[in-house]
């Protein structure tokens, strides 16, 4: 990859933000402010609307972004031409790198109102200009996430595969595709997050390759011919029944899928999988795709149905684009060595919790989750505790690091050990209750 001032190497990630950061953090250090000691902590006041649990992901992306968080002749020229940065702000960020420490959520597991789920601990005008990046990956990764999971709980043991890269912006469908799969989606028609993240991809047709040719049968024989009969063949162009008939006669009894779009689909699906039965190719498998989202694949679990393509629903989150995360100041520090006083804005409507926060998840003696507890000093855990903090960035050298598998296996484990009502699509409330506590001994 190459810069946009033209140097080989990774592009800086620190324009990725708001004017606004910059307007503060030329002020701090015109006040002397920049250098008092912060935490910033990440949280939403609320699930979106009739939601149970949220899902964490995009810290990877965000260990990846830090990285790249540095500010070359390029951004701090552009910086000065747009009056974001004076020459004394400009001096400060010409050698910006985080020396401070982040701790977050793990990857993967799940949060609800309240849970800090990303701490970041530093000096004001180090930790200030991380707000927007930070939010923007977070945001929409968690969203959609957040949306994945329910598909796939909805789905049961049937796979499914993302497919929504033509709805959504280029680089937010690599995100999404990589968040998805976290969330347990089996694979992705996104290339670039296969070549960037390892996510397995996979893909069919488009009716245009049937129109193209100048008959179904032609279509369908091209592609048998180039990929072997293990393809998967879209049948709804035309007339449903016909196009199976045709797949199997051409394929045989061991086409591998056969994918439909449109159309009644439960309805279709039981008319398909009759028919492929009736000509003997009771192992090719049924592919539904076409606007679904966790409610319509919820009404087909009775359909004779082997997998599921989701795209539009998927990368918008189904209904909540984003995640309401929001990145707050809880401590600062007074100019001392001494512990970090809280502090909290009282907003009419959003008011805040001041002191940096640790938390665990409290669990009964099943294993079943029942509260998230957020204190605003190290607890003791119980027996039945997981503590939810980790360490992500330790002196300004990142420390979380972790491949996408463990991140998609602690989803498992992490939606496993919610109680059974957190899995209903039905609206409703948090699953389990963020409880505060001022201290850490008592929880």
């Amino acid at each position: 990859m190459t810069s946009d001032h033209g140097a080989a190497g990774p592009a800086s990630t620190a324009l990725l933000t708001d004017h606004y950061e910059f307007t503060m953090l030329r002020a701090a250090l015109h006040s002397g402010a920049a250098q008092r000691r912060a935490v910033f902590e990440v949280f939403a006041r609320h699930l979106p609307h009739g939601r149970r649990y949220g899902v964490v992901a995009g810290t990877g992306r965000l260990l990846d972004a830090l990285r790249q968080f540095r500010f070359g002749p390029a951004e701090l020229d552009f910086l000065l031409r747009a009056g974001a940065a004076d020459q004394a702000t400009a001096g400060y960020l010409e050698s910006y790198a985080f020396t401070g420490d982040i701790w977050g959520y793990a990857e993967g597991d799940c949060y609800f109102p309240g849970s800090p789920i990303l701490v970041v601990e530093g000096t004001f005008a180090e930790a200030v200009v991380l707000e927007t990046v930070v939010l923007s990956i977070l945001n929409h990764d968690c969203a959609i996430a957040s949306a994945a999971s329910r598909m796939v709980t909805a789905a049961g043991d049937r796979p499914l595969i993302e497919m929504g890269s033509r709805r959504t912006h280029e680089m937010a469908a690599v995100a999404s595709a990589r968040a998805a799969y976290i969330a347990g989606f089996a694979t992705t028609s996104n290339l670039r997050a296969g070549h960037d993240y390892g996510v397995p991809t996979a893909g069919t047709s488009a009716h245009a390759f049937t129109l193209v040719h100048g008959s179904e049968r032609d279509a369908f024989a091209a592609q048998l011919d180039a990929l072997g009969p293990g393809t998967t063949l879209l049948v709804d162009t035309y007339d449903v029944a016909g196009a199976v008939r045709t797949a199997v006669e051409l394929a045989g009894p061991n086409l591998g899928a056969v994918r439909i779009d449109s159309g009644d689909l439960p309805v279709v699906a039981r008319q398909v999988r009759g028919l492929l039965d009736w000509m003997g190719a009771a192992k090719t498998r049924i592919v539904l795709t076409g606007d679904l989202d966790e409610y319509s694949i919820a009404a087909l679990a009775a359909a004779p149905v082997d997998g599921y393509g989701v795209g539009t629903s998927l990368v918008t989150g189904s209904g909540a684009p984003t995640a309401a995360l929001v990145y707050k100041l809880v401590a600062r520090g007074n100019g001392d060595c001494g512990p970090l006083p809280p502090v909290a804005k009282r907003s009419v409507g959003k008011p805040g919790r001041g002191g940096r926060k640790w938390a665990l998840r409290r669990r009964d003696g099943a294993g079943t989750a029942v509260a998230e507890v957020v204190t605003t000093q190290p607890p003791e855990p119980g027996p039945g505790d997981r503590p939810l903090l980790r360490p992500l960035v330790r002196g300004g050298e990142i420390v979380g690091g972790e491949p996408l598998a463990a991140a998609r296996s602690r989803h498992r484990e992490a939606v496993a050990e919610l109680p059974p009502h957190a899995l209903k699509l039905s609206r409703g409330y948090p699953a389990i209750p963020t409880v505060f506590r001022p201290g850490g001994e008592e929880v």
